[in-house]
Order: C-alpha cells, then structure tokens, then sequence
C-alpha cells in the first residue's frame, strides 16, 4: 500500500502547529515547530491570505495526518460516517479513533500513530484473544485488545509502556495497566477525542 515517505516534519510546519508524528522528538528542542514555526518551502515565511476553501482543505489535511491516512482511505472513512446516523464529522472523528492503531498509540504502546502501526503490522497485538495484524481494523464496543505474551519483554515496547506511564487512556478505553489489556466499553463521543480539529470544515469541503 501507498504511504507518505517525506519528512514528516515537514508536514506540522505546513499545519502550523505540532501533529506529534515523531513520538518523543516532538517533547524536544528537537521539534522542527521549535526552529521553523513556518511552512516549508522558499515563500513559506511570506504572507500569505487563505480562502474559505482552503481552510477546509487545511482542516482535511490536518486529520489524514494525525491519523496517517492518504486520501483515498480518508475518503472511504468519510463516506462511511455518512452512512451513519447523527453528526458526520463527529462520526468521522470516531471512526478513526478506533482504528487498531490509534488504539496502540492512546494506550500508550507507542510514542507515534506510526510506531503504534508498525507495531500492529509485526503482529504484536491480539484482538478478543487474536493476533490481528490490520492497522486499519476497526475496534467495536466489547473487543479486548491486548499485547501478546511474547511481545512484552521486547525493549522498545515496555520502553514505551514506562514512558507514556503518565498518559491516560480515553473514557472509552477502559485499561487493565497490570495486565495490559484493554477493553472498548464505547464508541469515543467527541469529547474524548482531544486533536485540534474543526471536522465541519471537512464536511464543508466533501459536501462541495
């Protein structure tokens, strides 16, 4: 499958603000929004206006980053919170909350969305007692998600695990940190979803 390959760095600075695509980088000095708190590119410390159009489509290219989603995957997850009953940009926003691998990330396995999906790809995480290894699976209320006995003495994840000791999963996520299991008890409401988004602008955009 097709994935962005760049520097993601590139990609907060063309957002104007932090997307935490690097993990732990994104905490230092490090941080390209640290240095260069401007978009890329030779007129990226220019002035420049932005239409009603193009903060919607700012507001799209924000949430595929965050999520790590090109557009055709953000597309299909679009026109699926349309199918569904109630607010589609909130549902939007709930669909890709329960993606596997958002899932590894809020729980605190990884330092990055793209950490949490390789983790997922090398197959280090069971579903209701299965090894899936599907970034993209979508979790339901009532899944178990959990790290398989033979990925936890691996270095980088329990690395991770005390890193992120402090993070607090979402409401919806209830976590069993002594055992590393976690049960989905809902589907994420808006207010569980804590990113900067203004998902009516995406509808705007897809409604054109």
């Amino acid at each position: 499958m097709a994935r962005y390959s760049d520097a993601s760095c590139r990609l907060c600075r063309r957002e104007g603000q932090k997307l935490f695509l690097k993990g732990d980088r994104c905490y230092t000095e490090k941080c390209a929004m640290v240095a260069r708190a401007y978009p890329p590119g030779m007129h990226g410390q220019g002035r420049s206006k932005t239409s009603e159009y193009g903060s919607q489509l700012r507001e799209k290219q924000k949430a595929k980053r965050y999520y790590g989603l090109l557009e055709s995957q953000f597309r299909s997850y679009f026109e699926m919170a349309e199918r569904r009953s109630g607010q589609t940009g909130e549902n939007l926003l709930s669909i890709l909350e329960t993606r596997l691998d958002n899932v590894v990330y809020r729980l605190g396995f990884a330092m990055s969305r793209a950490e949490a999906r390789q983790l997922v790809t090398h197959g280090h995480f069971t579903v209701n007692g299965k090894k899936v290894n599907i970034p993209s699976f979508l979790v339901k209320p009532g899944m178990i998600v959990s790290l398989r006995e033979r990925s936890r003495d691996i270095e980088k994840i329990k690395g991770n695990i005390e890193a992120n000791a402090f993070r607090q999963p979402p409401k919806w996520l209830e976590y069993d940190a002594n055992n590393l299991i976690a049960k989905v008890v809902a589907l994420p409401a808006r207010d569980d979803i804590d990113l900067p988004i203004e998902e009516h602008l995406i509808v705007e955009l897809y409604s054109k």
